[in-house]
């Protein structure tokens, strides 16, 4: 298996909202504020406004996400963006990416699987393929960097 770079995205975000605690772990969400993107062979824009990222923060204090937003190129073709996965991280470095403070990427686990929808018919070939992305926490805003499994 390959992985080939496919985008880089960086997302402007909220302030996280905590709704409560459920049976299965406390909930919040974070909403999107806007971003842009880079792909490969000039692909680039900007992220739409309503996008948002569900998260189960568990007892082991995992957090599990399930992000929903939408990529639209400097060529008004929209992409949809469906990010799954998990972000963990000791306690330690936790309370420094609640506070904002610069975590270097490597000190936690950020990972998401990423399925993209488009009716754009120059992007149409990402209708039928599979990717992962790593993720980065940064004050205010998320850096996503998205790969094609080949």
């Amino acid at each position: 298996m390959e992985l080939l770079p496919l985008l880089e995205i960086d997302v402007v975000v909220h302030p996280m909202a905590d709704l409560g605690a459920f049976p299965l772990g406390g909930r919040r969400t974070i909403a999107f504020d806007g971003g842009t993107f880079e792909g490969r062979d000039g692909l680039r824009g900007t992220i739409a406004p309503g996008g948002v990222d569900w998260q189960i923060v568990r007892g082991d204090g995992v957090i599990e996400i399930d992000a929903h937003y939408l990529l639209v190129t400097d060529r008004d073709e929209p992409i949809e963006v469906r990010s799954t996965g998990i972000r963990k991280a000791s306690a330690e470095v936790a309370d420094r990416l609640a506070r904002g403070d610069d975590v270097a990427p490597s000190e936690y686990y950020f990972r998401t699987h990423v399925r993209l929808s488009t009716s754009a018919p120059r992007l149409a070939f990402m209708n039928d393929l599979l990717a992962v992305s790593t993720g980065e926490r940064r004050r205010g805003s998320v850096r996503i960097s998205v790969h094609e499994v080949l």
